[in-house]
């Protein structure tokens, strides 16, 4: 019996090397290192042969358990597709996927290939425009796949209700006056999204904001992190790259050009898709903060107290890019 029952738990590098070595067959010793711990632990893994791996131990999030089955085969698929992705290594049984115990219960972990190249430089054209050619790839793939009952699907529930409601209940919480404000937009932002007919469905990335890609000696982005995917709009999948350069006082609209003339090399994006990339920015910052919201009890109030003022910034981008035009 312990007095203080864990909510989360870090793993020590040195249990993760043993449990590395004992699901895949890798050349022995391993040396282990954590490189990052946030939605998701990260280590890296490097063999007695000096081969690189990269280690992703799940946490329990709100959402529900890890879909990492659904992850990995469409991850599989892309590799075989030729789309360049850290791919997910095979477990000693054949899986792409292992589960194991700590405190709190089951987690889920997937070992991939450690990508070489560097990190996309924020104001590079080409690293967006390299951004934009391999997401369209990974699209004109999707369409060759159908995922087996996945988990999750990036809908309005998924995207916008379920994530509006954590931010709700933290906000009750720090913000005892907290108004209506954020549910009014969120309706008038999934109306406009209902407005749309015919928004193309696609297997999305489901955060390609820019940085999880590494840029190889050739110019072209490779992928990783694919956690936060699933079937959903394609629109919300291009709208993630948008909002990653406009939002939290960012002015990089050169690099969401770029991305999308990346995109349009490789592939065509219909005019209600684009239209409807500008109202999903809206669903990708109130997702964010639903994410953050849900951490609360894990990293404490403080530091995601940053989703009380995010409201200024959802008002501005109605305002400004929505209130005006024609759904």
């Amino acid at each position: 019996m312990v007095d203080f029952e864990p909510l989360y738990t870090t793993c020590r590098a040195e249990a993760i090397a043993r449990f590395v070595a004992e699901h895949y067959a890798f050349p022995l010793p391993l040396n282990c290192r954590m490189l990052n711990r946030g939605f998701n632990d990260i280590y890296l893994v490097v063999t007695a042969t000096n081969e690189r791996y990269v280690f992703r131990l799940s946490h329990h999030r709100a959402r529900g358990i890890a879909d990492v089955r659904t992850e990995t085969d469409f991850m599989a698929h892309l590799v075989r597709s030729g789309v360049p992705i850290a791919a997910p290594v095979q477990t000693r049984e054949g899986t792409l996927f292992v589960r194991g115990w700590s405190p709190e219960g089951v987690r889920e972990g997937v070992l991939f290939r450690a990508l070489e190249g560097r990190a996309p430089d924020a104001a590079s054209i080409a690293d967006a425009r390299a951004n934009g050619v391999t997401l369209a790839m990974l699209h004109n793939a999707a369409d060759a796949h159908c995922a087996s009952e996945p988990l999750y699907r990036l809908d309005l529930d998924h995207l916008l209700r379920r994530p509006l409601a954590r931010v709700q209940e933290f906000r009750s919480v720090v913000d005892a006056d907290a108004s209506t404000d954020l549910e009014n937009i969120a309706a008038r932002t999934a109306e406009r999204i209902e407005t749309f007919d015919d928004l193309t469905w696609t297997h999305c990335h489901g955060d390609c904001h820019g940085f999880n890609a590494r840029i190889t000696d050739a110019g072209d982005a490779a992928f990783f992190d694919f956690d936060d995917g699933g079937p959903g709009y394609l629109a919300y999948d291009l709208s993630v790259f948008l909002w990653a350069k406009i939002s939290f006082g960012r002015k990089l609209h050169a690099m969401w050009d770029a991305f999308i003339d990346g995109y349009r090399r490789v592939r065509p994006i219909t005019a209600t898709d684009f239209e409807a990339t500008q109202v999903f920015v809206i669903i990708r910052h109130i997702w964010l903060m639903g994410e953050y919201a849900s951490r609360a009890r894990e990293w404490g109030s403080e530091p995601v107290n940053w989703i009380a003022r995010e409201l200024e910034f959802l008002k501005s981008w109605e305002a400004e890019r929505l209130a005006n035009r024609l759904f």
